[in-house]
């Protein structure tokens, strides 16, 4: 039995699929390639090439390969794109959700890992975010994130299909065996950034807003390495397993690092200085938004092994410089 991961050709899912491929678990990936890259597909993962809004073809993949559980990353992510293109967000987002439901639906497939968002919540009073904390999305891609939990929700209320929907903070890292590491085309991801500009793939970086309200200017974070995240999901598909209740939990550390706090610790492990940029704020960010993730560590076998911003840094600084040299 297989378990299937949609955008498994992304930053996040390639992860997840060398998480549960390191367990001995088979792994088929669904992606379109949009943002997806092959060259972080896993040898010993099967691919498959298709929008997920093809319904037919994820039908014809989950029966081929007796997929038993989904993990439901493929999204388009970008905050300042969906405030200026929010129908492709819904299209794709929910659109896709639904086709990937209906698909599962007809294969008898009956447990989901959904990928959702910390963008789901309001502005908050500036503790960290539990999973009633008010739900108040600021941008259209928080808003199509959560109307695909919500949906997934009513589809479990009338069948057998159980879910656990994992809210990421803000994720960063690379493997740390350098299989895998953020990839996708225009990122904009602030470590990612920050460590382009180290490598000197780009000129610069740019800082947006420095008069939130915060203790230095600058909006702060909860950064989550990407493995830890990784295991998050397959501990998640273990709960399901063993029978465990459908669950709504946050993948954070609770702990916040400011922009300005973030750059410091890439000037130090880079050995760089970094030519900053001032802009305004971006349309759908927040001030700041840290996890609880007390949920997580309770009711799932989840113990995060790289709970350090250095060593987020760290291990995405030996992916970018890896890139930056095959680059020349």
């Amino acid at each position: 039995m297989a378990v299937l991961i949609t955008g498994g050709a992304g930053y996040i899912g390639s992860h997840i699929a060398l998480n549960f491929l390191d367990q001995g678990r088979k792994v088929v990936i669904v992606d379109d390639l949009s943002t997806g890259r092959i060259e972080l597909v896993p040898n010993n993962a099967l691919f498959v090439r298709t929008d997920i809004r093809d319904t037919a073809t994820l039908v014809r993949t989950m029966q081929a390969h007796q997929i038993e559980a989904v993990v439901h990353c493929a999204a388009s992510t970008v905050v300042p794109d969906s405030v200026a293109k929010p129908l492709d967000y819904y299209e794709n987002n929910v659109g896709g959700t639904i086709s990937l439901l209906r698909a599962m639906k007809q294969s008898s497939v009956n447990r989901i890992i959904f990928s959702s968002t910390a963008a789901v919540y309001g502005i908050g009073d500036g503790t960290p975010l539990n999973e009633e904390s008010p739900l108040d999305p600021a941008s259209p891609y928080g808003t199509t994130k959560l109307i695909a939990e919500k949906i997934i929700r009513d589809i479990a209320a009338t069948n057998n299909l159980s879910f656990v929907i994992l809210r990421y903070f803000n994720v960063a890292g690379a493997d740390p065996l350098g299989r895998a590491g953020q990839a996708t085309p225009n990122a904009t991801h602030l470590i990612k950034l920050a460590l382009e500009a180290a490598c000197g793939i780009r000129p610069n970086m740019t800082i947006y807003g420095t008069d939130w309200p915060t203790h230095d200017g600058t909006g702060v974070r909860d950064f989550i390495h990407v493995s830890d995240l990784a295991s998050a999901h397959s501990e998640a598909d273990a709960y399901l397993s063993a029978g465990g209740d459908n669950q709504i939990l946050n993948c954070g550390y609770g702990q916040g690092y400011s922009v300005k706090q973030v750059v410091d610790v890439v000037q130090s492990v880079s050995g760089t200085t970094l030519q900053l940029l001032l802009a305004d704020r971006r349309p759908g960010d927040l001030p700041q938004v840290i996890a609880d993730p007390t949920r997580l560590m309770t009711l799932l076998d989840w113990k995060p092994r790289y709970n350090s911003i250095e060593t987020i840094i760290r291990h995405a600084f030996a992916w970018e410089s890896m890139r930056a040299a095959l680059q020349q």
